[in-house]
Formats: structure tokens, sequence, C-alpha cells
């Protein structure tokens, strides 16, 4: 942990559970905290200067992230939730097991309902309630529809990913110079074959006989 970018401000420590995995690109200041198994990506900002910042059991809070909030304040991501590439989250509520979208804004005071998925470059308002299981999209966000099992199932998968990313990071990722050429017989990363949600909706409406939704 000692090659990790952390800060403290006024005394106050950045925590940072043995079992979660911090890129080393990511830079956490004073009042934050990680939980057990959370994995935070490269380059991720988590600006503990002013507010308290928390990632529960099993979040993750991908690349190029922020997290921020007001003096007093708790800016929180609760149990296994799922921070998309370079969201912004300032001064607000996540609830368990939700995913905010790609590029996402979540503003002050606004709470995101358990299990719900915000789309990709939504903007939350401040101050508003997402229901459970909801689908919100927008600018500003509005709630589409409640969420199919599926739709959370397959979220609670790439959840999982993430989480297996953070064990596989601990144990494996170094850093190192990159080849000049590729060599022969290149592998891939093996891993579970998830797919992306269009691709997932596409199938379940196969398998049922319907035509997907755009």
């Amino acid at each position: 942990m000692s090659s990790l970018r952390v800060y403290s401000i006024d005394g106050i420590v950045p925590v940072v559970d043995p079992s979660a995995y911090v890129h080393p690109s990511a830079v956490l200041i004073g009042d934050v905290i990680v939980g057990p198994g959370c994995y935070v990506g490269p380059c991720a900002s988590l600006r503990g200067d002013f507010g308290r910042l928390i990632l529960e059991a099993g979040a993750n809070l991908q690349d190029t992230c922020v997290m921020h909030g007001f003096p007093g304040t708790d800016t929180v991501v609760e149990e296994n939730g799922h921070i998309g590439h370079g969201a912004v989250l300032h001064c607000c509520r996540v609830g368990r097991n939700a995913l905010v979208g790609m590029n996402a804004v979540v503003m002050d005071k606004a709470e995101v309902g358990e299990a719900s998925i915000v789309a990709a470059m939504a903007f939350i308002k401040a101050g508003t309630l997402v229901p459970p299981q909801s689908l919100v999209a927008g600018i500003p966000a509005r709630v589409v529809r409640a969420l199919t099992e599926q739709e959370i199932a397959w979220k609670t998968e790439g959840t999982v990913l993430y989480q297996h990313l953070a064990r596989r990071s601990l144990a494996t990722m170094t850093e190192t110079e990159a080849l000049t050429e590729v060599e022969a017989g290149r592998k891939r990363i093996d891993l579970p074959d998830i797919k992306p949600l269009i691709e997932a909706k596409a199938e379940w409406a196969e398998a049922a006989g319907d035509i997907p939704d755009e």
C-alpha cells in the first residue's frame, strides 16, 4: 500500500481495507474510507478534504470517477454499489447494489435507491430520490420504468466481476514495460462471458419470443 497516492489533511488519514484494491494513480485525500473487497480504478479522485467519503464492502469506483462532498456530510456508495467510468458523486448516497452509469452526475442530497440503475450521462438533480429498482435516464434524470429481475441480476453479475478484479489486481497486477510487438500466440484474458446489456436483452427477448426494446 506504500505506493498509493494517499494524503492526510488536518491530521485525518484515508482508510483502505487490506482486501480492497486501489490503483496507484488514484488519489485519496483525508476523510476517505474504502471498505473490504472494493475496487478503485485508475485516476479516480476521492477528495475527503471537506466531507467524509465512504465506499462500503464490495463497491467499485471506476477510472476517472470523482467523489466529493460538503463539510459535515457523508458521500456514500453502499454495499455492492457500482460506479461507472467517469461518474461524479457529490454529497449524495448510492444505495446497495445500485449502478451509476458512465459519466453520470449525482448531485447534493440525492439518493439512488437500492438496485436501481442510473443511465450513462444522466444528471441526477440535487435532492432527487430515486426509487429502488428503477431505471433513470436523461438531463435532468427521470424514472423511465421499473427494472426487471433479469436486469438487476445482470447488474449484480457485473459487480461480482469487479470484485473479482480487485482480487486479481492485488494478486497479479504489476507495473511493467510495454512490448514492442505482438508476440506469437498472444493469449486473451480468460473471464466469465458477461455480455453488454444490449446483447443480454436481445438474448432474453429471443428466448421469450419477443422483439427487444431499442
